[in-house]
């Protein structure tokens, strides 16, 4: 049928999304091509969550345009994902370079819309509902909502995916079992608010109801498969006792809880459209660390958002360092066209930004590389993820349970024998930064 190129921008959403768009064009007929030269058309999937990411989408649909006119082949672009969501409606006019623009509610229709710019006739369905996804490599994300409701003063997201919508628990468990039949060893759910799971089912729903019974059952149907189930994007809000318990007493699910506070004073908070306040937030981690014992803490602080005094910025700096975060993200606010923040008045200063955010930058990696020390001498399951060539020959990288898959770090491991998607049993020997080197003690083949 012919071949496209799929180029990804922005988080794991996309990922997801691109995967399934992947997916359902593999199924009807279409090859993957690697570069602009050997393909037939272009897939870009786009980010929009800040300006500096929509941006990027631009200029690198630009630069795709003229790798294609450059050319010797006519391969048509597509723009999809949160570039067109945000911005459809003013595209056609300023990017003429894009054949089609397809919106995230729109992805499913991407075989229509290939064959159409293909010149390819068959009927084909608007959307396909079964389960399809490929397998990459032994980690994959597996998107169980999409949307949010919040309206955070600071954030497009509702603007650009919509309303906060849950993705059914058969759906989610059979998209699960068959990556982890293709061999994937770790399932990341992922979502905007993940810990809000099921609040917009029918009290008439059959099966789990909330995030607590969604990964009770999720690891009961992958049974007795060795997976790891990791969860990402939780709030404060959403953190019940009874996902507490799942957790500490799931095996499959990984004690790492990541919830992006954004800040800790009640008066920012508020300003964000946020609730919360520094005390319920010290109360929170050290009841996580009371109820979880060695769990692992990830968190953000969004730095110069409108009228954050540089007190408010020390006393979240002080938040950080008294609780300990194993990771923290951290980012600059940004003033984003359509947010209620962006109309704000006391806009922080850029230079004064910067140093507030290098500063907290310079204490997440002071904390960051400390807990990832505290792993030396210890034991731990790693998965295998891939071969890297180094100066000293080629070196198997693997990550930790306590170690997100892209964000967190990885494991140098010494062994040779290993294959990717293997779990191995790794004594650390070392660290440096956020990378742990390690000794392979036993192995459990994929």
């Amino acid at each position: 049928m012919g071949s496209i190129l799929y180029i990804t921008l922005g988080c794991a959403k996309n990922e997801v999304d691109t995967d399934r768009m992947r997916s359902l064009l593999t199924a009807a007929g279409y090859d993957e091509a690697a570069s602009v030269e050997e393909c037939d058309a272009v897939i870009i999937n786009t980010c929009s969550f800040l300006a500096s990411a929509t941006s990027e989408s631009i200029e690198c649909t630009l630069e795709l345009a003229d790798e294609v006119q450059a050319g010797v082949r006519q391969a048509p672009i597509v723009m999809c994902g949160c570039v067109p969501s945000r911005y459809g409606d003013d595209l056609p006019s300023e990017l003429p370079e894009v054949a089609r623009f397809v919106r995230t509610d729109e992805e499913d229709g991407i075989v229509a819309v290939i064959d159409g710019l293909l010149g390819i006739e068959r009927h084909v369905p608007a959307h396909v509902p079964h389960v399809m996804r490929t397998v990459e490599s032994a980690v994959a994300y597996l998107k169980i909502s999409d949307g949010c409701d919040r309206f955070c003063s600071f954030c497009a997201i509702p603007y650009i995916r919509g309303r906060y919508h849950s993705r059914s628990a058969e759906r989610i468990i059979a998209e699960a079992r068959e990556l982890v039949a293709g061999g994937v060893r770790e399932l990341v759910l992922i979502g905007q608010d993940t810990g809000v799971w099921g609040c917009d089912f029918d009290e008439s729903a059959d099966g789990p109801r909330n995030l607590a019974g969604l990964l009770v059952a999720l690891a009961e149907a992958l049974r007795p498969e060795h997976v790891w189930i990791r969860v990402l994007y939780l709030q404060p809000e959403g953190m019940t006792d009874e996902l507490v318990a799942a957790i500490r007493d799931t095996p499959e699910v990984l004690p790492y809880i990541d919830i992006p506070v954004q800040h800790c004073d009640a008066r920012v908070l508020k300003a964000m459209n946020r609730s919360g306040s520094e005390q319920e937030l010290d109360e929170l981690f050290a009841r996580l660390r009371t109820e979880i014992p060695g769990m692992i803490l990830r968190t953000t602080y969004l730095v110069g958002f409108p009228g954050e005094t540089e007190d408010e910025h020390e006393r979240m700096m002080a938040f950080l360092d008294r609780n300990g975060f194993d990771y923290t993200s951290v980012f600059s606010y940004s003033r984003e066209d359509g947010t209620r923040a962006a109309r704000m008045s006391e806009q922080i200063d850029e230079d004064v930004k910067l140093e507030r955010t290098q500063s907290a930058m310079d204490l997440a990696e002071s904390l960051g590389f400390a807990a990832t020390a505290q792993h030396v001498g210890t034991t731990a399951e790693v998965i295998v993820d891939g071969i890297e060539e180094t100066d000293d020959g080629p070196e198997l990288i693997g990550h930790a349970w306590f170690q997100a898959p892209d964000c967190d770090g990885a494991v140098h491991l010494d062994a040779t024998e290993a294959s990717v998607g293997d779990i191995v049993q790794v004594e650390f020997t070392d660290s440096f930064c956020y990378e742990l080197v390690g000794h392979v003690i036993d192995c459990e083949e994929k």
